[in-house]
């Protein structure tokens, strides 16, 4: 007969910081991870991932001097390697024109970016009879830096000299300008697949444009994504027993009609919960999270460190003090989602 006589619970006693770090694209230009298989969400230390991007101003607009081939950039600031940084204002910043030539190459499209640096930089596309959308083809934008953030692009259908019309500026968010909050993304705080740890990160709900490249001949990537956050390290309760799992049961109603039973079904999450035996129900370590979001482990052998199972929810304790009996904690785990099993 198994039990779980030699099992233990572990629960997230503190968090180590990781400071802003590049997460790696799975492939899918969505999926972006870091480097720790696990990212807390007790209040405090919630990751914050910042992915290159504008966050205010920039505005691109028609050259206030009426100076040809020019146009003005607005102050702004862009998350750059995670970090909040300003811009001050660009005017007159220089468009360069189609060089003509035989045959007539009448269209470009140049990037409006800000550099890794945080300073206003031009990227000329290859010249070309026609627009084009397509990247380093002719008629086409150019592809830009890898640390560089594409705020806008500039037009143009003609190589004479002349004042840049708002018309032939471009600013879509997602087309032509990169914002650090589109598209938007949620939080993989653990990912587990077919009872595998990988390592936590973020996925976009829409992938990420490949305008970037950082290598020769070109190769287009998305752009940088940064993330910090704080890697949780656990604890044994040395004294605890009776852990039920945050697990999704299912149940099923039905409805007698003329002839035949109509049945549905519905599924339902599970509150997790465990017994801890405590030293004065005061002073306890475990008790000073109460009401925090933490990871919780559960082995069955305390001898092995796989397999566990994995669950994080917000921690709860109900406290009894018997007069001759040990001080005891009915604890809950409130969990947004369904513990899982991790063999390796």
């Amino acid at each position: 007969m198994s039990t779980a006589e030699n099992a233990k619970i572990q629960y997230e006693s503190g968090q180590d910081l990781v400071a802003f770090v590049a997460l790696t694209d799975q492939g899918d230009h969505k999926d972006f991870r870091g480097l720790d298989a696990l990212w807390s969400n007790r209040s405090g230390y919630e990751p914050d991932v910042k992915p290159n991007g504008l966050a205010t101003g920039g505005a691109v607009g028609v050259a206030v001097s009426g100076s040809q081939n020019v146009v003005d950039v607005a102050a702004l600031t862009a998350y750059l390697a995670g970090i909040l940084t300003p811009v001050g204002a660009g005017a007159d910043t220089a468009i360069v024109r189609p060089t003509g030539g035989s045959p007539l190459n009448s269209h470009n499209k140049s990037s409006i970016t800000i550099t890794g640096a945080g300073a206003i930089a031009v990227v000329k596309g290859t010249d070309g009879t026609s627009h084009s959308t397509t990247r380093g083809a002719a008629g086409g934008p150019a592809y830009i830096p890898l640390d560089s953030i594409e705020i806008a692009q500039v037009w143009l259908t003609s190589a004479s000299a002349g004042v840049i019309t708002a018309d032939e500026i471009k600013q879509v968010v997602g087309t032509h300008c990169e914002r650090y909050d589109y598209p938007t993304w949620e939080e993989n705080r653990f990912n587990v697949e077919a009872g595998i740890i990988g390592n936590a990160g973020i996925e976009f709900s829409s992938a990420l444009p490949l305008i970037h490249s950082a290598t020769s001949p070109v190769v287009g990537v998305a752009k940088a994504v940064y993330a910090q956050y704080y890697e949780p390290a656990f604890t044994d309760i040395t004294k605890s027993s009776d852990f039920v799992p945050p697990e999704t049961t299912y149940s099923v109603s039905s409805k007698q009609i003329y002839g035949t039973t109509l049945g549905s079904s519905s599924a339902s999450l599970n509150q997790g919960s465990f017994t801890a035996y405590l030293q004065d129900g005061i002073s306890d370590g475990l008790l000073s999270l109460k009401g925090a979001n933490l990871f919780f482990k559960f082995l069955q052998n305390r001898l092995n460190s796989t397999p566990y199972i994995l669950t994080q929810g917000i921690f709860g304790v109900s406290r009894q003090f018997p007069a001759s009996d040990q001080i005891v904690a009915t604890c809950t785990i409130s969990s947004e989602a369904a513990a899982v099993e991790v063999i390796g």
